[in-house]
């Protein structure tokens, strides 16, 4: 019960933007950790999930948009994962740009994303479903099992993927 609140607590927020035809996503390569994602981290002090989800997307794709709905709340399922709120968003300004935090923005169509970490691919799945509820369901994909065996594939990532979970950030 402690770890629940504790991970209760600690709130992510995702924004997922599309194209006007729904057919491609747009996705951030992290600096830290090369790999393709959703632009979202970490809310900040005070402000409220879409505020966070505006500007996550704002610093990692240059982008400037407006929620659409909100897609789902993503329980934790371990301390690897944290309560996540997954919000549509739409652009009305800006453009793509990098930053300290992301190396690469771009749009993929749904049939030929990149190889995504988890639980990216479900939550991309979810978003295009495009269900009439806000969907609330656990974390799926993000395993000490799953992180294991993507150890072995992948070993400098997920050494860099777990430095960053000490607080130690490798950008290049």
């Amino acid at each position: 019960m402690q770890e629940e609140k504790a991970n209760m607590e600690k709130q992510a927020v995702y924004g997922i933007v599309f194209n006007e035809d729904r057919t491609e996503v747009l996705l951030v390569k992290r600096m830290d950790i090369p790999v393709w994602v959703l632009p979202g981290g970490g809310m900040d002090a005070g402000e409220s999930p879409e505020e966070g989800a505006l500007r996550e997307v704002l610093e990692e794709t240059g982008y400037e948009s407006v929620v659409v709905r909100k897609v789902a709340e993503y329980l934790p399922v371990n301390k690897m994962t944290q309560f996540s709120h997954l919000f549509e968003c739409r652009i009305v300004g800006g453009a793509s740009r990098t930053g300290p935090e992301t190396k690469e923005v771009r749009f993929f169509p749904l049939n030929a994303l990149p190889g995504l970490p988890p639980p990216y691919e479900g939550w991309i799945r979810d978003s295009a479903a495009n269900h009439p509820a806000v969907l609330r369901k656990k974390i799926e994909g993000v395993s000490y099992w799953v992180l294991f065996r993507l150890l072995v594939q992948h070993p400098i990532l997920v050494g860099r993927y777990l430095l960053t979970k000490l607080g130690i950030h490798i950008n290049r």
